[in-house]
C-alpha cells in the first residue's frame, strides 16, 4: 500500500492596513476689519444742519471687551490716543464741533477719527460717518425696489389697482376712472415702493375692497350704527360686528371663514 503524503501547511502573513487619520479642518478665525488711513466726513443724523453743534469730547466711556471693563475717553490735542489710561503726561482737552451739520476730519487726525468712528457712544445715534460706497449700495437697492414696484403696478388688474389705491384715498377710489386709478397707483409705487409691495401682496386688501364695493352696490347693507351686515335683497343678517372693531375689517375676517367664503363668491359674481 502507498503511504499518504502529509500536506504541509503554509502560514500566510497577515498584512495590517495602516489607519490613515483624516486631518481635522483648521478653524479659520474671522478677520477683523482693517483700519484705513483716509480723510473722513461725519454728519449729524436726520439731515439736521445747525450752524454750530458741539458733541461731548470728555467724560465719555467705551466698554473694552478684550480688557473686560469700561475705559474713559477724552479728545485732546497732545495725546496719541483717546484712552485716558494710555495718556502720557498732561492732556489738553479739545472740542469736537460740527458746522452746518458736518465735520471733515483729515487723515492726519487719526485719534479723532478713531474716537468718532469706533468708540464714541453717540456714533450712529447722534451722528454718523459718511460712507460713499455704502450710500451707493443703499441707493441701488432702493432703485431696484422701485423698479420691482413699478413692474408690479403696471401688470395689476383693475380690481386690485382699486383695492390698493383705496387704502390711500378711501371711498374716492369708486368715482375714479381706470386711468386715474392707475396714475395714483404708479405714484404710490414711486413714493413708497416698499409699502406698495406690501400692499400689493396683502390678500386682505383685495377682500376688504370687495366688501366695500358690495356695500356701495347695495348687494350687502351695513346698518346705520355700523354694527350689522345684511343681505341687500332681504335684510337677512350676515354678520354682527364685534365691539370697537372696524366693520370692514370684521367683514374681511368673515369672508375668510367657511361660511363667509360662499358669500364672498356670490358677491364676487354679482359685482362682475
Amino acid at each position: 500500500m502507498a503511504k499518504k503524503q502529509k500536506t504541509q501547511e503554509v502560514e500566510v502573513p497577515v498584512v495590517e492596513t495602516p489607519v490613515v487619520e483624516t486631518p481635522k479642518p483648521k478653524k479659520v478665525e474671522p478677520k477683523k476689519p482693517t483700519w484705513e488711513i483716509k480723510d473722513r466726513t461725519y454728519f449729524i443724523k436726520g439731515g439736521k444742519k445747525p450752524l454750530s453743534y458741539t458733541i461731548k469730547s470728555a467724560n465719555i466711556h467705551w466698554f473694552d471687551e478684550e480688557k473686560g471693563y469700561e475705559r474713559e475717553l477724552k479728545y485732546t490735542t497732545n495725546q496719541k490716543t483717546s484712552f485716558v489710561d494710555e495718556f502720557n503726561g498732561d492732556s489738553k482737552l479739545a472740542h469736537i464741533t460740527f458746522e452746518d451739520g458736518m465735520l471733515n476730519v483729515p487723515k492726519s487726525k487719526q485719534t479723532l477719527q478713531k474716537l468718532l468712528s469706533l468708540y464714541h457712544p453717540q456714533r450712529n445715534s447722534l451722528f454718523f460717518e459718511f460712507d460713499p460706497a455704502a450710500q451707493a449700495e443703499n441707493e441701488l437697492d432702493m432703485i431696484e425696489v422701485e423698479v420691482d414696484a413699478l413692474n408690479v403696478a403696471m401688470n395689476m388688474d383693475i380690481d386690485q389697482v382699486e383695492a390698493v389705491v383705496r387704502t390711500e384715498i378711501g371711498n374716492k377710489a369708486s368715482q375714479m376712472t381706470s386711468k386715474e386709478l392707475k396714475r395714483d397707483l404708479i405714484n404710490l409705487a414711486k413714493k413708497d415702493p416698499r409699502l406698495f409691495l406690501e400692499l400689493a401682496s396683502d390678500e386682505n386688501i383685495q377682500i376688504r375692497n370687495m366688501g366695500i364695493r358690495a356695500v356701495e352696490a347695495g348687494i350687502i347693507k351695513l346698518s346705520a350704527d355700523q354694527r350689522t351686515f345684511m343681505w341687500g335683497s332681504n335684510n337677512k343678517k350676515l354678520l354682527t360686528v364685534p365691539y370697537e372693531e372696524n366693520p370692514y375689517s370684521a367683514l374681511t375676517a368673515f369672508f375668510k371663514t367657511d361660511e363667509g367664503v360662499e358669500i364672498y363668491t356670490a358677491v364676487e359674481k354679482r359685482l362682475k
